[in-house]
This record gives structure tokens, sequence and C-alpha cells, in this order.
């Protein structure tokens, strides 16, 4: 039976094979998406990656562990890594869907003005990496007025990551009722597959918004709280989830919303479609306070 001293910073010794296959597999998919973003020369997509290369970095810190329950340097790595990654994520997410937007040519049908559109998420998502990123290094304190300090900041980023992703999904939401009631000729443009792309948009806001709520439950409980007690919930829903996001995107890349040539043209339309410009009128904003839409 493994016995525990004062200097363990786990309740359990990580488990080496684990970690082992999250660096693998976490490795072959930052490969892949960085192949993905030079190939397609979506260089907006940097932030995804980096989460992925966050991700492994934190895994070779959960390896480390295994062999050193009380090494703070590896704890930091992995406790801070791991829980800043999706916040990553989520910036090339918000970003997607303004250009899903541009590329459709139905910037008219967001409730928010699509030039604020991403620099409102963006920004909130910022203010929540660093709010994570600056609890997470409390966490590892001996000094518990610290842990604690560090457990509420935590808590706070998450409830604002999740808050803001609702917001997200909301917007994204009454977007694609708006387009598919009343389709701009863009959006018909061949090779641009907006409907797929917004579908992409809602599972991988679904996994790290399960992936969130995991955590705000994990941190509720405390350092000594049953899920941080024990390994498998990490491997389970954060691990999993994350590596599924990546492996999901990476698939259905934000290229679905490139149409063939790059450009839309009236030769590309594969369909007649009615002049809808005076439809896509009907929700050009009146902005309110200069930012939203009727």
């Amino acid at each position: 039976m493994v016995k525990f001293g004062e200097n363990d910073l786990y309740h359990y010794t990580p488990s080496l094979i684990a970690a082992i296959f999250a660096i693998v597999v976490f490795t072959i998919l930052t490969i892949f998406h960085t192949y993905r973003m030079f190939q397609s020369k979506l260089l907006f997509s940097l932030p995804f990656t980096i989460g992925g290369a966050f991700e492994l970095i934190g895994y070779v810190g959960r390896a480390i562990g295994h062999s050193d329950r009380g090494s703070l340097p590896a704890y930091i790595l992995q406790s801070l890594l791991i829980l800043v990654a999706p916040a990553l994520f989520a910036a090339t997410i918000y970003m997607t869907l303004g250009r899903t937007m541009r590329a459709t040519g139905a910037e008219s049908y967001s409730v928010i003005r699509v030039n604020w559109l991403t620099k409102i998420f963006v920004t909130g998502d910022i203010l929540t990496f660093c709010m994570q990123g600056a609890g997470g290094g409390q966490m590892a304190s001996s000094d518990q007025d610290k842990v604690k300090l560090g457990q509420n900041v935590i808590l706070g980023g998450l409830f604002l990551q999740i808050f803001i992703f609702a917001c997200f999904v909301v917007v994204s939401i009454i977007f694609n009722k708006r387009l598919r009631k009343h389709p701009t000729r863009q959006s018909a443009a061949k090779g641009l597959e907006w409907q797929k792309m917004m579908v992409a948009l809602y599972v991988v806001s679904a996994l790290i918004l399960v992936r969130n709520i995991f955590r705000v439950v994990e941190y509720i409980g405390g350092r000594d709280g049953p899920l941080l007690r024990v390994e498998w919930p990490t491997y389970v829903f954060d691990g999993l989830l994350m590596a599924s996001t990546m492996v999901f995107w990476g698939f259905w890349y934000p290229t679905l919303i490139r149409p063939y040539g790059h450009q839309v043209e009236d030769a590309e339309v594969g369909v007649h479609l009615p002049n809808v410009d005076s439809t896509a009128q009907e929700y050009q904003a009146k902005p309110v306070a200069g930012v939203l839409n009727r």
C-alpha cells in the first residue's frame, strides 16, 4: 500500500500509463491541428493549436507526478495548463462565428454587431483565462488561505466562462435560425458549408460546457473534495472531452466556411434565390448602446 506524506500534492499516485496515453493522443492531435492551420492558412486557429500544446504539456506534468508526488513545478504545470487550455479552444471558436457571418453575407442577422462580436467574446475569454491561471497558481500553495482564494478565483473564472459560452450559443442559434429562414445569396455559394460549421460550433461548445461544469463541481468540493481525491474523473470529464473537441474540430475545420475560389461570386451560386437584401435589412440594426442589434 502506498503511503502518502505531508509533502504529497496528490491524494493518489498519478497513473503513468494514463498520462503517457494522454501525451501521445494530444501530441498527435496538436500536430494534426498545426498541419491543418498552416495548410489552410487560417492563422486565427492558432489559439486552438496552442491549447492542444497546453494539454500535452499538462499531462507531461502528470507523468512526472507519478514518480514525484511532491514536485511543485510538475503539479503547477499539470493543474494550470490542463485547466486553461479550453479557454484557448474557445477563442478560436468565437472567432469562427464572426467569420461564418461574414462568409455568408449575413452580418445583419447577428444580434450583436459583427465588428463587436469577436471583440466581446474573445475579451471575456481572455479574462477567464487570466482568472483561471491566477487561481491555479494559488492552488499549489501550502497556505490554506491562498488555496481557498485560488479556488474561488478559479470558480469565478469557470462561472464566467460558462456564462459567456451560454451567450455565445444563444447568439449562434438566433443567427442560424434567421439565415435558414432567409438565406442570403452568399450562403448558397458552392463549397460554403456554413450549416455544418454551425453544427460543429454547437458540438464543441457543448463538450467544453460539460467539461467546465465538471470543473465547477470539482472545485466547489475543494482540494480535499471527492473529485480531487481520485484521478479518473480528470481523464473522463476533462481529458476525453477535450480530446474529442480536438478530433471533431480537426475534421470539421473552419475551411467549411471557405467557398470554392475563396470568394463568393454570382457564378458560384448553385440555386436561384429571391432578392434577400430587403429581408436582411429588416434585421439591420438600430444599435442599442452602439453594440446590439434589434
